[in-house]
């Protein structure tokens, strides 16, 4: 995550304004949910070359990006593809499971190819959107859009202890990782309970100095947004 919200400093459009970036994205979301297959599939490759040409990216790196969303929406359109029915006949490929059969259907298979195309084609417009928007630029957007200060300060929050739990996290991995604390198996599982633990604490000790550095400043209770 740190090295997504890196890459968002160094996109070609860092100083293009939030709200068209906004824009441009409801367009491709609008594109994503109303045109057909092909046209999705072509919207997602001008979706993955405009975001490497940004970005300075490889089209390989994006690709493990999306690996691991795309294996959740494989999932999903597994499910989609697979009915379960007492009739064969209604079904293009089936096997038998029991006293039911377990197959792919006409309207399955045309529904799984909609779905498929169709989020593929928003995954990659939201993951433009995520690389090329900054989190101080989405604060601004929040801000035009009225939406509720509290509500924008929950958000700003929720942003900085992510950093800060991975920071500590990483931390106590490279110590355990220099003792060799996940040499063999039992050891590795000893030392990832250990880390939850030790996480958890370090977690409300820098939640504790975050507070304290506040009351130094005379925090009234609203942030600087």
């Amino acid at each position: 995550m740190t090295g997504l919200d890196r890459l968002s400093y160094q996109s070609r459009w860092f100083h293009v304004s939030p709200e068209r970036k906004f824009l441009l994205w409801a367009v491709m979301m609008t594109l994503a949910f109303t045109l057909p297959p092909w046209g999705q599939g072509i919207e997602i490759l001008f979706t993955a070359g405009l975001t490497c040409w940004l970005l300075r990216l490889s089209v390989w790196r994006w690709c493990r990006w999306m690996a691991l969303p795309f294996g959740f929406l494989v999932i999903g359109v597994v499910t989609i593809l697979f009915s379960v029915s007492r009739d064969p006949q209604s079904l293009l490929v089936s096997l038998p499971v029991g006293s039911y059969w377990l197959g792919i259907t006409s309207s399955g298979l045309i529904t799984a190819n909609e779905t498929f195309w169709r989020s593929l084609a928003a995954l990659a417009s939201t993951f433009w959107l995520v690389l090329n928007l900054p989190f101080p630029q989405l604060i601004v957007l929040l801000k035009r859009a009225r939406v509720p200060r509290l509500l924008t300060e929950q958000i700003l929050l929720t942003w900085r202890f992510i950093f800060i739990l991975l920071d500590e996290a990483l931390a106590i991995h490279r110590a355990q990782t220099l003792r060799f604390g996940y040499r063999s198996l039992p050891k590795s599982y000893r030392s990832l309970a250990m880390l939850v633990g030790l996480l958890f604490t370090r977690v409300l000790i820098r939640y504790q100095q975050m507070a304290t550095t506040l009351d130094i400043k005379l925090y009234q209770g609203d942030f600087h947004l």
